[in-house]
């Protein structure tokens, strides 16, 4: 699916500043994604994944955290050196964001309606009844049941379900063209999850509206995604279509994410692990940050970091991809 791009972060770079020395998070991560397309970002914890929504969004505690080049546009206009008030507004109606932890990110002393409310009317001058009345529309749209008597309630009244519903709510609220969903179906049963994602495909193709879905899990990612990029400590190590790289993964992680998936038609046989741990984000390894813990590497992994290649219309970061894909 060809789309042109309303959001697009280009050779992104973060690094936290600590007592211990410089993180380098985020080392030069691009992406885009278009009206009504869902890109999903995939990789363990720690590969730089929410910092990246984070940075886009404009939320990153400065200190320790500092973004130190690159650029985040929306609509071709530049965020990373606009205005604190033109990024608050971007933030409040362009790029919305729900959060992993749906309890932490609601206020507890507050009612969810009064929440959702909050925003209606400062961004659209509501009064409160018509605020309270787009505020239940809201949470029938997610389908919270009995949405005119729940608006009332409290966070902790809600199950962890219905409070992600909730915060799909509030992100929805002033119909953002660009939605961030960090680890949406965190904690969640599967049942759950699934009637979260399903939920979020239904009001992504009423809106047209972007996704970007940040996940570990290759489950929801083969369900839902358009195009899939997978980072590794900081980086995007590769870039595809959804179809494509669960086919045929061009990079060595890639393909060991895929070999840790259980199969239904597999069964008896033993999970193929990675071995090792990912590396310290302040001691990156030279080279192909990959290589310690790549079946394939050679000395040239060692001595030099690879670029992405472009292979038509995919992208991967490993000197031996050509090779993989055949090409």
């Amino acid at each position: 699916m060809t789309v042109d791009p309303v959001l697009e972060v280009e050779d992104l770079r973060v690094e936290f500043r600590t007592r211990d020395g410089v993180a380098r998070v985020l080392n030069g991560v691009s992406y885009h994604v278009g009206a009504g397309e869902t890109l999903a970002v995939l990789g363990e914890s720690g590969s730089g994944k929410s910092v990246t929504a984070q940075a886009v969004m404009g939320i990153l505690d400065t200190p320790p955290a500092f973004v130190t080049g690159g650029s985040v546009r929306f609509h071709g206009e530049e965020l990373l050196t606009a205005s604190a008030d033109r990024r608050r507004e971007v933030r409040a109606e362009g790029i919305a964001m729900i959060f992993q932890d749906a309890l932490s990110a609601l206020n507890p002393v507050f009612t969810v309606g009064f929440q959702i409310e909050e925003q209606l009317r400062l961004r659209r001058g509501m009064s409160r009844s018509e605020a309270r009345k787009r505020a239940v529309e809201l949470l029938d749209l997610v389908k919270i049941p009995h949405a005119r008597f729940r608006v009332r309630d409290y966070p902790h009244q809600f199950s962890g379900g219905m409070r992600q519903r909730v915060m799909i709510a509030m992100a929805l609220a002033l119909d953002p063209e660009v939605l961030i969903a960090d680890e949406p179906t965190t904690a969640l049963d599967v049942t759950v999850q699934a009637q979260i994602m399903d939920l979020l495909a239904e009001i992504q193709r009423e809106r047209r509206m972007g996704l970007v879905l940040i996940t570990h899990d290759l489950g929801v990612v083969a369900e839902v995604a358009d195009r899939i990029v997978v980072m590794y400590a900081g980086r995007i190590v590769e870039e595809a279509d959804a179809f494509a790289l669960f086919r045929s993964p061009g990079h060595p992680y890639t393909a060991a994410l895929m070999r840790s998936l259980p199969r239904l038609d597999d069964k008896g046989s033993t999970l193929e692990t990675i071995k090792g741990l990912p590396p310290s984000l302040l001691r990156i390894p030279s080279g192909c940050p990959f290589h310690p813990r790549c079946p394939r590497a050679e000395d040239r992994c060692l001595a030099e970091v690879p670029p992405p290649l472009d292979l038509g219309g995919r992208t991967s970061a490993c000197h031996f991809a050509p090779e993989v894909l055949g090409g």
